[in-house]
């Protein structure tokens, strides 16, 4: 009887639970399908009663009639912006740590646990520590303000977190393992693309999808290093719920952060078993 009780408590603490984290994005879409007036003159839990998509629309393409130039001020020109700046910086923040990674772990390099210990403190800096000087090594590189800067930045902060995950599970690799591959010739890059890479396919696909995360929703960086080229969708949903005019429209700034966080949520359900199958296999462990 008691097994009993506690599993229902423990279902209820999940239901509970559940409900406390979708309560906002239910009320988030749920505003975003009504009309302003539904919206002043009803609850912020009721249902819309004549659910639309004009405010979506309005969010991803912008309102013209009061546009200042060209810029309409919607979000689909800034997607194109995000995705232009996640895919390489994605790419080489996950390569370089994976390389990275591996060589700390499987080569008996000099002061080899003082380079990890360096990175696990740099890991822990706060980045405004390091905005000013990354802003001086970004405008001497003659990039500032630019997509490539940006990339640049989020691939600095980026290896030193991957490669803390790829160095702690390749630590978890036997040593007779790597001992048998260099007996049969393998040096650095032999031993790297066909047996460590091979094994590290659980991590590899919980660093893709930390990194992605982190570099999609990342602002502060944007803000700083992206210049007017390179505002990712973060930069342009802040400018957008912060420069209208008259009357708030909360069914289109909720549309908006439904659209900026439509990529990341996508991510994870597709790839929500790989997650979880690389934490099981021991992606953060160490």
């Amino acid at each position: 009887m008691s097994m009993r009780y506690n599993r229902l408590a423990l279902y209820g603490l999940l239901i509970l639970a559940a409900i406390m984290i979708m309560a906002p994005v239910f009320i988030m879409i749920s505003t975003s399908l009504k009309s302003m007036d539904e919206i002043r003159n009803g609850s912020i839990f009721a249902l819309p009663a004549d659910p639309g998509f004009a405010a979506w629309g309005k969010a991803w393409f912008g309102d013209c009639s009061q546009a200042l130039g060209d810029q309409c001020g919607g979000l689909s020109s800034s997607f194109l912006t995000s995705v232009k700046i996640v895919i390489p910086a994605l790419i080489l923040s996950v390569g370089l740590g994976a390389i990275t990674g591996y060589a700390l772990a499987a080569w008996k390099m000099k002061w080899a646990n003082v380079m990890f210990a360096a990175l696990l403190v740099g890991m822990f800096i706060p980045p405004q520590v390091t905005l000013y000087p990354l802003i001086i090594m970004i405008r001497e590189l003659g990039i500032f303000g630019s997509i490539p800067g940006l990339i640049l930045v989020h691939v600095i902060w980026g290896v030193a977190f991957t490669t803390m995950m790829f160095r702690n599970f390749f630590k978890t690799v036997p040593e007779d393992l790597l001992k048998a591959a260099r007996i049969d010739g393998a040096g650095f890059w032999r031993l790297f693309w066909h047996v460590m890479l091979p094994l590290s396919l659980p991590i590899l696909g919980v660093a893709m999808i930390l990194q992605f995360t982190y570099i999609w929703n990342d602002f502060l960086l944007g803000l700083t290093f992206g210049g007017r080229s390179g505002q990712p969708m973060t930069v342009a949903l802040n400018n957008l719920v912060g420069s209208q005019f008259g009357e708030k429209e909360y069914n289109v700034d909720m549309a908006a952060t439904m659209l900026t966080a439509l990529p990341t949520l996508a991510v994870y359900l597709l790839s929500g078993r790989l997650f979880v199958r690389g934490i099981a296999a021991g992606a953060v462990k160490g």
